[in-house]
């Protein structure tokens, strides 16, 4: 059965916005799914390489599992690799998962996920800033990371080479002063130089899903701020 779309602002998806976050924000979005407007629960996104490795996949799960047992959403682009991860994860715990399209709602990128995507718009929430009709175009993903950025209180970057879209998503987190964390060992990776400056800017290195949770506002303050 055929979806319902609605449309809503950022404000309204998730609380006000500061003047910083407000000027690059989307107008509207495009939604369907069953989770609440606004989310009342922190957000935490978990995103990374495309073709990522069986270690990265593992830590991508592995985050998502523990965060959405402690009641986090996993935001993610399901694109293949970690975000497919962190999203199946996510929904294995039986927590609660939104997906941030680079495309319109009525089209799946990549094919191999249309069960996924067709689960979390019924179970979850699927997002896009891109009407029906929209054209394709590579330019969509990176303004999707940096909205991803936007409703996520967290970004969380697992895994990523020196091109990926991912590093789009970790300079708009620490533009908008959010927190960004990256794997360690990508920090001490010899072969890549962003995540080394991203920790210049305040990035934070983590070996344990852990740290993250500390960093992110508990229920109670997040249904506080949107009452």
């Amino acid at each position: 059965m055929e979806q319902q779309i609605r449309t809503c602002t950022i404000t309204e998806l998730i609380r006000p916005l500061n003047d910083v976050e407000e000027k690059h924000a989307p107008e509207q979005v495009y939604i369907v799914g069953k989770l609440p407007i606004p989310l009342t629960s922190p957000r935490a996104a978990i995103i990374g390489s495309r073709k990522a490795s069986q270690q990265g996949l593992e830590v991508a799960s592995a985050t998502a599992d523990f965060l959405a047992q402690n009641n986090v959403i996993i935001v993610s682009g399901l694109a293949e690799g970690i975000d497919t991860a962190a999203h199946t994860s996510a929904i294995g715990a039986k927590g609660q998962t939104v997906a941030v399209l680079g495309t319109p709602l009525n089209k799946v990128y990549p094919k191999s996920n249309d069960k996924l995507q067709e689960s979390i718009m019924k179970e979850h929430l699927v997002i896009s800033q891109f009407p029906n009709g929209y054209p394709v175009l590579p330019g969509n993903f990176v303004l999707r990371n940096k909205t991803m950025a936007l409703i996520s209180d967290v970004s969380i970057i697992v895994e990523a080479g020196s091109t990926s879209g991912t590093i789009h998503q970790g300079w708009e987190a620490i533009r908008l002063g959010r927190p960004l964390f990256i794997w360690h060992q990508l920090i001490h990776d010899t072969s890549l130089t962003w995540p080394k400056k991203m920790v210049e800017y305040g990035a934070m290195e983590f070996s344990n899903p852990k740290e993250i949770l500390e960093s992110l506002p508990p229920h109670q303050i997040m249904l506080k701020v949107l009452q």
